[in-house]
């Protein structure tokens, strides 16, 4: 299993803790019930978080670089037209996926593309399928202009595509990688969220989408729209 690289400063305070603890209760009652039960605890902790921090391997094939690819593994809670006001100011169809503690949380570009726009906002920590944290919660937000062999890598009518990661009830720490003028690729890491969480994508009124409700999808390998 791959770790991802947010997770090392995590997995050795918390493996420091759990074995100072372990340690501390074999010294004072060794082959105790308390220490066996302990020690599982403490093996199933670890091993939970380890499956947290993990990175799959990426398994997909695009056959139309209009493709849009799902930005975060999770469910499809959100499939609506709506106004988006930070950025584009006009009507967008929104997809919001949210993940769960079990999800693997590594965040990536939905399409080939320039970035147009980050901007990271501070925020409440309301729980992460809550209608309004979407606009209220500590959020990051990422335009990425699509760019193919039939668009002019310097028109400002390309199709922009905005992905914003929010943090939920438990999320924390939100990471972001990109910069604006960057060049990113189809499902090329763009960040990480810990724990609980929600990405929601903004994408061009028009734009053919492939989900439903409530189904499961693979952050950077199920196609959950087309541009047209």
């Amino acid at each position: 299993m791959n770790i991802h690289k947010e997770g090392y400063p995590t997995l050795m305070i918390a493996g420091g803790i759990l074995l100072l603890l372990n340690g501390l209760i074999h010294f004072l009652a060794p082959a105790s019930t308390l220490f066996y039960v302990l020690l599982l605890c403490s093996i199933v902790l670890y091993g939970f978080l380890m499956s947290f921090f993990r990175i799959p391997k990426l398994s997909f094939e695009i056959s139309n670089n209009k493709q849009i690819l799902a930005p975060a593994e999770g469910r499809i809670v959100v499939i609506e037209e709506t106004h988006e006001s930070e950025y584009f100011e006009d009507e967008r169809m929104q997809i919001s996926i949210f993940m769960s503690p079990l999800n693997v949380h590594v965040n990536r570009s939905p399409i080939n593309g320039t970035v147009k726009y980050t901007k990271y906002h501070p925020g409440k920590y309301l729980v992460a399928w809550h209608p309004k944290s979407s606009t209220e919660n500590e959020r990051f937000t990422s335009v990425i202009a699509y760019q193919g062999k039939e668009t002019n890598p310097d028109s400002s009518t390309n199709p922009e595509v905005l992905v914003r990661q929010i943090a939920g009830k438990l999320a924390r720490k939100i990471t972001n990688y990109l910069e604006v003028g960057k060049n990113v690729n189809h499902g090329q890491e763009i960040g990480f969220i810990k724990l609980g969480s929600r990405v929601d994508i903004f994408l061009p009124l028009g734009t053919k989408i492939n989900v439903e409700l409530e189904q499961r999808v693979k952050g950077g390998q199920t196609v959950i729209a087309e541009l047209v």
